[in-house]
């Protein structure tokens, strides 16, 4: 019986140690956000930031292309589309992705400062404040 009881912890600090190293691997490598898939995925243009704020990156594909790959990773709280670009909400991020003649450039930018550098393209279209997908989270939000 005591044979039995000790393989049955050498088998759980076996699994214990695996999934310790699985765990570590995603958190080393792993993509969490928005913002991490960007960086992960497309070429740093650091020329074309805006400020402090609004973090640049290109790709050569056309925005509603890097939008697809982006959205199919994340899904993101609230998007607008027009002919200007392609706009998506997440909670804590704005991913802005831009049309120029060599593909896109895609914006990375905190929602603090995107929601009023953006707000007269997307209006209420991204809700009236973080996280709210539903009804807009405005006065009389629930009822």
């Amino acid at each position: 019986m005591t044979t039995t009881y000790r393989r049955w912890i050498v088998v759980g600090v076996a699994v214990a140690v695996v999934g310790a190293l699985l765990a570590a691997f995603a958190i080393f490598y792993g993509n969490f956000s928005p913002r991490g898939y960007v960086q992960d995925h497309y070429r740093r243009a650091s020329s074309r930031d805006i400020g402090r704020d609004a973090v640049a990156y290109t790709s050569t594909r056309t925005p509603s292309q890097v939008s697809k790959d982006i959205t199919d990773a994340w899904q993101p709280a609230d998007q607008y589309v027009d002919g200007s670009g392609i706009y998506l909400r997440y909670d804590d991020d704005s991913v802005v992705i831009l049309p120029v003649a060599a593909g896109s450039v895609i914006l990375l930018e905190r929602m603090t400062t995107a929601y009023p550098r953006y707000h007269h393209v997307v209006g209420g279209g991204w809700g009236w404040g973080r996280g709210s997908t539903v009804r807009g989270g405005g006065p009389g939000a629930g009822k």
